[in-house]
């Protein structure tokens, strides 16, 4: 038994020993074959990789491209507030007719509804009373002096009957021009003066020629001033108002006659063009936003007041600059942004560099990037992550 024990130490000494003999020849010089590492470049700004790795890597040319300065704002379309009004009654009535509805054409002076109103019922009456009372006094007027002709009253008859009548003059002028207030002409004074007929409709009209954008009466409906919504909306459907709100820090670059282009989701393949007519003085509070506006003259088609826009203000005109692609920009822990530039492909030298505002895709490079270079279009965040861990 010991003998057999004795025999298999032996096999198991010598199997060890061929082992060895194998390992120590495959790790020979001779017989290694160890993939080739880039040399670790001297310059901590560079960082080197391998023909695999740089498969990753995309590389281009530095072009020039024109930038030109602008802001970029959301807003909405809305109506030509110059071209537009609300129409409503000045004195609560109850509407009696109404002569146009939504989409009419109207003109300055068209009447729109017609309001039962007792304050202009009232004005009539008092008018009637006037009236009245005027053509008394004229009477007893004429009848005194004709009696003072022949001195068969007193003088001071005679006063008292000049004192009434100029005082039912004044009362007359005064329900006359009352009833101007609610836009009776003075045909229809004279009329209701003649006439004795109170009636107290009252008829009102558009103030402007335009279009019916909005009607919220109907007959019956009881209207008062202030009282929303108006009962008529009247517009001008020849121009609109592009409104647009930048923010407070880009609004001192904003100047009346720069040109706006407006995008609107609802229309776009319809770009619009103008240029900025007014810059608001003022900031809103809640917002923080400044309002400016341009006039759009001959609207096109299926452009509607409020609807969504994105607009772009161009501020200056346009410059040329070395421009990179945004791929090509890494923006660092500390908030630098570099670049990587590269003469052979394998090698590749980080820039801090100063860029402009991000355009079509493009940055324009203000400064910090070497002349007549070749830059690592995609694979910028590779190489970054790479120079980062061959720092270490």
């Amino acid at each position: 038994m010991k003998k057999h024990q004795g025999r298999l130490i032996a096999g198991c000494c010598m199997l060890a020993a061929i082992l060895l003999v194998v390992i120590a020849r495959q790790g020979s010089p001779a017989s290694a074959q160890i993939a080739p590492q880039a040399a670790k470049p001297s310059d901590p700004q560079t960082v080197a990789i391998n023909a695999q790795q740089a498969k990753q890597v995309s590389i281009s040319e530095v072009t020039q491209r024109e930038f030109s300065p602008r802001i970029d704002a959301v807003g909405y379309v809305d109506f030509d507030q110059d071209h537009f009004a609300q129409v409503s009654s000045p004195y609560s009535g109850r509407v009696r007719e109404v002569f146009a509805k939504a989409g009419d054409n109207v003109t300055r002076g068209q009447v729109l509804f017609s309001v039962d109103s007792p304050d202009l019922a009232q004005a009539e009456a008092t008018l009637v009373s006037a009236a009245a009372a005027r053509a008394q006094t004229t009477q007893a007027l004429e009848r005194a002096k004709g009696m003072a002709q022949v001195q068969a009253n007193a003088p001071r008859d005679l006063e008292q009957a000049i004192s009434d009548q100029q005082t039912a003059e004044g009362n007359y002028q005064a329900a006359r021009r009352a009833l101007r207030i609610f836009d009776k002409s003075d045909a229809e004074i004279d009329r209701i003066a003649s006439t004795h007929r109170v009636d107290g409709e009252w008829r009102i009209a558009s103030p402007i020629t335009g279009t019916v954008t909005a009607r919220n009466v109907a007959p019956g409906d009881l209207v008062q001033p202030g009282g929303t919504p108006v009962p008529f909306d009247i517009s001008d459907a020849s121009s609109l108002w592009l409104v647009a709100n930048v923010a407070e820090a880009d609004a001192p670059l904003v100047h009346v006659g720069e040109p706006l282009a407006a995008t609107l989701p609802a229309l776009p393949e319809h770009p619009i063009s103008a240029r900025v007519d007014y810059v608001g003085s003022a900031s809103d509070p809640a917002t923080h936003r400044v309002t400016l506006r341009a006039v759009l003259h001959a609207p096109p088609a299926g452009l509607r007041p409020q609807m969504l826009a994105n607009y772009r203000i161009t501020t200056a005109a346009p410059t040329r600059h070395d421009a990179v692609p945004v791929d090509a920009v890494v923006r660092e822990g500390t908030g630098a942004m570099v670049v990587f530039t590269t003469t052979d492909g394998l090698h590749f030298t980080r820039h801090p560099v100063q860029l402009g505002q991000l355009q079509d895709g493009y940055y324009p490079v203000l400064a910090g990037l070497p002349p007549h270079e070749r830059i690592a279009a995609e694979g910028a965040l590779f190489l970054s992550n790479a120079l980062a861990l061959q720092s270490q």
